[in-house]
C-alpha cells in the first residue's frame, strides 16, 4: 500500500472554553484543551488507576465559532482530525515541539440541559457553508400511492 494516513477520533472533554484567535481576511482560529481518561485496575494492589490525556484541539474558520458559541469548559466531545507537530522556540532559543490535533469533524455530546446543545454535528466543510434542513421521516404519513 503506498497511501499513508493521518486520522485521530477522540471523546472526551474540554479542559478549557474555546480561545479565539482572528486574523486579517477575516479568518479565524479557536484552541481548547482536551481530556480523554483511561480506567485499569491494578493487578496487585485491586487499585483502579484512572490516567488522564491531555490533547491541544486546534478548529478553524466557521467551525471556531460554532465550537466557541456551543463549547464550554467540561462539555464532552468528539473530535475527528488529524494530527499535525509545530516547531517553535522558547526564550531561550531552544526547539520546542508541539503536537495539535486540526480538528475536521465535531459533534457535541453533552446533554442539552448541561451546555445548550445536544448531539450536533458539524465538519470544516458543513459550517463553511449555509445549515441545510433535513426533515426526514417526520412520523406523518404520505399520500402516495405506493
Amino acid at each position: 500500500m503506498s497511501g499513508t494516513l493521518n486520522k485521530v477520533m477522540l471523546i472526551g472533554h474540554t479542559g478549557d472554553d474555546v480561545k479565539m484567535h482572528y486574523f486579517e481576511g477575516g479568518s479565524s482560529l479557536g484552541r481548547f484543551p482536551m481530556a480523554t481518561n483511561e480506567t485499569y485496575t491494578n493487578k496487585t494492589t485491586g487499585e483502579r488507576v484512572t490516567n488522564t490525556e491531555w490533547h491541544n484541539i486546534v478548529v478553524r474558520n466557521k467551525a471556531a465559532e460554532i465550537c466557541e458559541k456551543y463549547l464550554k469548559k467540561g462539555d464532552m466531545v468528539y473530535i475527528e482530525g488529524r494530527l499535525k507537530t509545530r516547531k517553535w522556540q522558547d526564550d531561550k532559543g531552544l526547539d520546542r515541539y508541539s503536537t495539535e490535533i486540526h480538528c475536521t469533524d465535531f459533534t457535541f455530546l453533552s446533554p442539552k440541559g448541561e451546555s445548550g446543545n445536544s448531539g450536533q454535528n458539524m465538519s470544516s466543510q458543513q459550517a463553511t457553508s449555509a445549515p441545510q434542513n433535513s426533515n426526514i421521516n417526520s412520523g406523518e404519513e404520505d399520500d402516495l400511492p405506493f
